[in-house]
């Protein structure tokens, strides 16, 4: 398979993909500099896709929420769901093409999580969440059970949102931030409890 991004984040997803068993071919990434990670190649720009689309999946491993959208809607291929074998992955749960799950997250029983989505290490998605597309849940983020996070929005590094509340899609909820009440305006909160800022 090929991940699309040679970043640090490509760098998690493809140690990911490898710890699985999985091969990883190379990675595409628009910045020039970078020509490989490990011993694996980047074998061009994020452009190239479609000279390798009839031949391998495809996963992110890219960080920018809108760009996993922009990119995934443009490209006409197979997307890999790349799933750390140290996570838990409860009964139920339904997995979103494209998304990646990393080391030590906890999805547990019917939670649901969108396409090309990340839940990132350590992570919690508690039972009954759903996750809508393209949403970060960042290392050590806890979305206790019932949880809704609508699209594109971001849950930051230690956060923890409350049971059975809705963030909104288009929304950044900050590191070590703690929602107790639906975020129903797109924006960015911080605090704890949490308070939009400009």
């Amino acid at each position: 398979m090929i991940v699309l991004g040679a970043g640090g984040h490509g760098k998690v997803v493809a140690d990911a993909i490898l710890s699985a068993g999985d091969t990883v071919l190379g990675f595409l990434d628009d910045d020039p500099a970078r020509n490989a990670v490990w011993d694996i190649p980047v074998l061009g720009p994020f452009g190239a896709w479609e000279s390798w689309a009839d031949r391998v999946v495809f996963v992110f491993g890219l960080g920018n929420n809108a760009l996993r959208r922009e990119l995934s809607g443009q490209m006409q291929v197979k997307w890999h769901t790349a799933v750390h074998p140290a996570a838990r992955v409860g009964r139920g749960v339904v997995l979103g093409e494209g998304t990646v799950v990393l080391a030590g997250a906890v999805l547990n029983a019917d939670a649901a999580v969108g396409p090309h989505c990340i839940i990132n290490t350590g992570a919690i998605v508690e039972h009954d969440c759903r996750v809508g597309a393209c949403t970060h849940i960042s290392p050590r983020a806890v979305l206790c059970g019932t949880v809704l996070v609508g699209e594109e929005s971001h849950i930051g590094a230690g956060a923890v949102v409350r049971n059975n509340l809705r963030v909104c899609s288009h929304t950044v909820v900050g590191a070590g931030s703690v929602v107790v009440r639906d975020i129903t305006e797109p924006g960015t909160y911080v605090g704890v409890p949490v308070r939009r800022v400009p």
